[in-house]
């Protein structure tokens, strides 16, 4: 069996160390903070109805090389294995979301509630507990289903690169609907109400004008230009373009946290715990799953690794606008960026040597 690390060479130069860019972020926000402490509070001040101009710009460039490798031609073809589009949608959307909300409960809320006192001033002018400014960013990333990057990890594992880009579709589309009802329930049962109109526009603004964009600018460029100029050179110099304009964001972020950070560096770990825990748990559901309902591996991987990945981009760019740069809630969704890579890579490793389980 050829081991995962021999292939890493596939994940591209920005996404293959995405880890430590983060960690590189977090410590030029931090001094950023520390030297020039009114740059980004004037910046995420530039606003038109709490919705950050410069952040909106970053968050687009965010989105919008996602969106446009997305053929959507690919979903039609779903309807003829429809068993791992089944699997995949009841895991995201029914099984996710409310394991999310209780295991950041139970750890943020409860056996970690003394470590993280204090409290927080959202947009609105109201005042919450700091630890369910955590738990609602934690929320945030539990009902925002897989990335582009989650193209990589089932190519990684083997799987059915098909199917992966088909889920991808689908969940660019679901998220359309059911992101801003389902965020504004489960952030009231968490006691922080949010207008769902709010993350409605949150939804349209980051999700629906990239997605429309990309879906024509798609066609547009393939009909002019070709599927293999698309792909080679297109694609090739657009992917940096979101991992740089996502880091410029979390250099924003981190600028507002860094006295927090320097103080209680503690609050990193504790957070990343749940997610962590998250992440693994619902990895393992969707796999064994896909062994009940006697899927082939090169399914079963792929519905696995898209149920353990999270859309960070959407759940950065919605804590952003809803409770702004500085929230703890917005902390609490670069925390999911900062364990995305090393887990998923670990998962990926999981699916490879427990393949000769399925058929």
């Amino acid at each position: 069996m050829e081991s995962v690390i021999h292939e890493e060479h596939k994940l591209g130069f920005f996404e293959r160390y995405l880890t430590v860019w983060v960690i590189t972020c977090i410590g030029l926000g931090i001094l950023l903070g520390k030297i020039f402490p009114q740059v980004a509070v004037s910046l995420d001040s530039m606003s038109i109805y709490q919705v950050s101009i410069p952040i909106a710009i970053c968050l687009f460039f965010m989105m919008y090389p996602i969106m446009v490798k997305i053929d959507f031609k690919e979903v039609i073809k779903a309807g003829k294995t429809p068993k791992p589009v089944m699997l995949t949608l009841f895991v995201n959307w029914f099984i996710k979301p409310f394991t999310m909300l209780g295991i950041a409960t139970l750890f943020l809320g409860v056996l970690f509630k003394g470590w993280l006192p204090g409290v927080e001033i959202v947009k609105d002018g109201s005042q919450v507990e700091l630890y369910r400014s955590y738990i609602s960013g934690c929320i945030l990333l539990g009902i925002a289903p897989c990335t582009a990057m989650v193209l990589v990890w089932g190519h990684l594992s083997k799987g059915n690169d098909g199917h992966t880009l088909v889920m991808v579709a689908i969940n660019s589309l679901t998220m359309l609907f059911l992101y801003a009802p389902l965020g504004s329930w489960l952030l009231g049962v968490n006691k922080m109400p949010i207008p769902w109109q709010t993350i409605v526009l949150s939804v349209i603004v980051y999700v629906g004008l990239p997605l429309f964009l990309g879906y024509h600018s798609r066609k547009l460029i393939i009909a002019k230009k070709g599927m293999q100029w698309f792909e080679d050179k297109f694609l090739r110099y657009l992917t940096p373009v979101s991992i740089s304009a996502l880091l410029v964001t979390l250099i924003l972020l981190f600028s507002f946290k860094g006295d927090l950070i320097v103080k209680q560096p503690q609050i990193i770990f504790l957070i990343a715990i749940p997610l962590f825990i998250q992440t693994c748990l619902i990895f393992f559901i969707a796999y064994v799953m896909a062994k009940w309902l006697k899927l082939p591996y090169r399914d079963a991987a792929p519905s696995a690794l898209i149920g353990a990945s999270n859309h960070f981009e959407v759940a950065i760019a919605t804590s952003a606008m809803l409770f702004g740069l500085s929230s703890g809630a917005s902390l609490a969704t670069v925390v999911g960026v900062l364990i995305e890579v090393p887990v998923m890579l670990m998962l990926v490793r999981v699916c490879l040597k427990t393949r000769h389980f399925f058929k």
